[in-house]
């Protein structure tokens, strides 16, 4: 059988504070009746010692065990404490019987056949002085509790039954509450992932009500479902880019191709360039995704090797010196004072850090500056490549390595890229267990860097 998690709470909450009750109550019970039986008992020998010690009083004083305040203390007891007593003297004659109080008293016959009875107990003590034996004293006294006693402990029993039929009721009230409090948290993310689930986006869970325990979790579940969210946005803006991108390219090849057939165009060789080179922007587009694809794909196979930081850059600076000076901008290429080595794969390394110098040649005007350089840092290597370009707005730095993202909407795609050159640089860094961080501002320029885990050699 299934229990809801509640159901089960609420069960164990049950059980233990059940068991607590029964146990407590038991041990109430057995504790308060046998001390009280004790009580009675102690009092009952303190009674009996004292008539014994009259007696014996008495007989040195007289020689007589017997007199009126013995006799009226002996019948006192009889009547207030159900001790019934019969004094003998030596020779066994009977001084005087209390147990006639029972009779007036309504508790028993008057006979002595029913003190031998199963409801009471009789004990026979001697009387002596000076180790002479001067008398007997017989006691009888009851069995069981009664009269006031027996209602005494009756009432207390009474009173633990009412308090254990008051504690089960708040037992099973407070435990129907705590059950229902500690399964909110759970209920709510229940609810929330089934929204979340049917496409509900914006579903979050309120931190607020959650336990101390599970607002990390709650936590952890909001970003999960931001992150989803954006996503979805991200994956609907990508299929609106990239049918965008096929668009413009098809809508071209579409009226140079209809123009040809209606004989409005001579096919020259002028418009077949232009056919060219828009079919040449597809390809580029395709060799693009598959670029994409093979660098997130998580069994991409990397040829790692031990790379020295110094080399790459000098291959760097070799490669876009000649793209530098064309366009009028400074590269400053600062080598490292000592070799820095670390893991990875030369042409991947290469790939990643060729896509961000060529995008800070491209997007620094002439007459500026692009420098790079090496630092060292908590076992980690990093490429640093800063550019006095046109900078990035801060509401578009959280989506720079997104598919087909481009900050400026109406950027020529010839100069801008297809957006998609940042996405495989940030795929090719985590195979690497690398990363990547960007600051820029506006008008002023991007600072990028590159980091590698350090070789440990």
């Amino acid at each position: 059988m299934n229990l809801t998690l509640r159901l089960r709470i609420l069960t164990y909450l049950l059980i233990v504070s059940l068991s607590g009750i029964c146990i407590t109550s038991f041990t109430i019970f057995w504790g308060v009746e046998n001390q009280f039986t004790d009580y009675l008992k102690k009092n009952r020998e303190e009674n009996i010692e004292s008539i014994k010690t009259d007696a014996l009083q008495q007989y040195r004083k007289t020689g007589e065990l017997l007199n009126q305040n013995l006799s009226y203390k002996m019948h006192e007891q009889a009547m207030t404490e159900n001790l019934l007593y019969r004094l003998y003297d030596v020779n066994g004659n009977l001084l005087i019987d209390t147990t006639s109080v029972r009779s007036m008293m309504g508790m028993m016959e008057s006979n002595h056949s029913s003190l031998d009875s199963n409801e009471y107990q009789s004990t026979s003590y001697p009387l002596k002085t000076n180790n002479k034996l001067v008398g007997k004293l017989m006691v009888f006294y009851p069995e069981e509790l009664m009269g006031e006693d027996s209602e005494f402990l009756k009432s207390i029993k009474r009173n633990i039954y009412l308090a254990v039929l008051v504690t089960i009721i708040l037992s099973l009230l407070f435990s129907l509450l705590f059950s229902k409090r500690l399964t909110t948290g759970f209920k709510q993310f229940s609810n929330a992932i089934i929204e979340l689930r049917n496409h509900q986006w914006r579903t979050r869970v309120p931190i607020d009500q959650l336990t101390v325990e599970m607002k990390p979790l709650g936590e952890s579940f909001n970003q999960l479902a931001e992150s989803l969210a954006k996503e979805e946005s991200l994956r609907k803006q990508f299929t609106a880019n990239f049918a965008h991108e096929l668009r413009t390219p098809l809508a071209t090849l579409r009226s140079h191709i209809e123009a040809f057939q209606d004989g409005i165009w001579e096919p020259n060789s002028k418009r077949l360039e232009q056919c060219h080179e828009e079919l040449m922007r597809l390809v580029r587009l395709v060799n693009e995704l598959e670029k994409l694809m093979a660098a997130e794909n998580p069994q991409i196979r990397l040829d790692k090797t031990k790379l020295e930081s110094g080399k790459l850059l000098t291959f760097i600076n070799d490669q876009f010196s000649p793209l530098f000076m064309k366009k009028g901008v400074e590269l400053k290429v600062q080598l490292p004072e000592k070799h820095h080595w670390f893991l990875g794969d030369r042409d991947k390394i290469i790939q990643i850090l060729t896509n961000i110098v060529n995008n800070a040649l491209q997007y620094t005007p002439k007459g500026k500056l692009v420098s790079i350089h090496i630092e060292e840092k908590n076992d980690q290597i990093s490429f640093i490549i800063k550019d006095e370009g046109d900078g990035i707005s801060e509401d578009d730095l959280p989506f720079l390595f997104e598919r087909f993202y481009r900050g400026d909407k109406s950027r020529d795609r010839k100069t801008g890229g297809i957006g998609i050159g940042l996405s495989i640089v940030k795929a090719l860094l985590e195979a690497h267990h690398g990363d990547i961080k960007v600051e820029s501002q506006l008008n002023v320029g991007t600072t990028v860097e590159v980091i590698f885990p350090k070789h440990k050699d």
